[in-house]
């Protein structure tokens, strides 16, 4: 992941919980560099080792965890220049939805290394949508819930989510019915 996502997670540590509790999360993760490169790719595993290691020292689960950075990382990216992109991405939450795969698309030109999910909508109604997501990467889906939520909020909107199919051996997508 690039090192955006890495320093959206830190600054939610230390907005939240202090510099010291960020300091100890990056002692068990054997990062030792004072931050990180927004525009420089990382191992994935580092990622996944700060999340479970923040996990571990607020106690708090990984899931949890996942969901708070995934709704804080609407408003951190854009503070971090990408809200006209946001913008650019749809004047409704149904549009804006419907368009991610376009704004990964446009993301990808500045950040080539990017490995992004892929999304789909299907079923919309005036108040309701389907969300098929797909993704190499497991164990993210509570951020996404965190990032639907965010977005609703971003759109003036009340959101719930429901799970309606998980990605497993014969389906290729997690699928999210998402209402307003």
């Amino acid at each position: 992941m690039y090192g955006l996502v890495n320093k959206a997670i830190k600054d939610l540590v230390v907005t939240n919980h202090g510099e010291e509790k960020w300091k100890e999360i990056c002692r068990m993760s054997n990062h030792y560099e004072e931050d990180f490169i927004a525009m420089s790719p990382y191992p994935d595993k580092l990622t996944y080792e700060l999340v479970s290691n923040a996990s571990k020292v607020l106690n708090a689960s990984p899931n949890d965890l996942l969901e708070a950075f995934g709704e804080y990382w609407i408003l951190y990216t854009a503070d971090e220049g990408y809200g006209e992109l946001m913008n650019l991405t749809g004047s409704t939450f149904p549009e804006f939805l419907s368009n991610l795969d376009m704004l990964h698309y446009r993301i990808n030109n500045i950040m080539p290394e990017l490995q992004a999910p892929q999304f789909s909508t299907r079923n919309e109604t005036a108040n309701s949508v389907e969300l098929e997501y797909r993704t190499h990467r497991s164990g993210l889906s509570p951020m996404l819930i965190g990032l639907i939520k965010g977005l609703g909020k971003r759109f003036g909107l009340a959101v719930t989510i429901l799970n309606i199919q998980e990605k497993n051996e014969t389906n290729d997508c997690s699928v999210y019915k998402i209402s307003w």
